[in-house]
């Protein structure tokens, strides 16, 4: 699994926008800047919808306010549904991210194998990245929302 303190691994995630289907490169997406990225275990589940993506929503602003370029939230979805869900929940503060193969999640050792619910998904977990260094990492244990919260990270930032 990584770790604090080390590169994110040079992988491609998908983002569908109003001018197409776009192939972010970690160049892309982190390079000189401070982002938030969390990850959810699925697109449209019931705590990804009614409480994690939400409650980053909310506080969007104040996460913002404290230094960070960008939120972005991934999951083991493709960029369709990462768009559909993000449009659903009035998530424009936020870049919606496909990991539609799992190769980001992976190469994290993040994933997790939730057999018949939906196969190879992510963990759920926050970072903080510092172009491209991971420079905090909370990681859920299963079956638990605390650490990766919105509330949680505002707090680490």
């Amino acid at each position: 699994m990584i770790e604090q303190g080390q590169e994110l691994p040079a992988v491609t995630l998908t983002q569908l926008t109003d001018d197409g289907m776009q192939s972010l490169t970690n160049k892309e997406l982190f390079e000189g800047k401070k982002v938030v990225l969390f990850a959810v275990p699925g697109a449209f589940t019931p705590t990804c919808s009614n409480a994690h993506l939400p409650e980053f929503i909310t506080l969007a602003d104040k996460i913002k306010a404290k230094g960070v370029d960008a939120i972005y939230c991934v999951s083991v979805n493709d960029a369709f549904v990462m768009k559909a869900w993000g449009d659903s929940q009035n998530a424009q503060e936020i870049t919606m991210l496909g990991d539609g193969d799992g190769s980001f999640t992976k190469s994290l050792g993040l994933d997790k194998d939730t057999a018949s619910f939906g196969g190879i998904r992510s963990t759920r977990y926050a970072m903080i990245i510092e172009n491209a260094l991971v420079t905090g990492l909370f990681v859920e244990q299963d079956k638990e929302f605390v650490v990766s919260r919105a509330e949680s990270v505002l707090e680490k930032l």
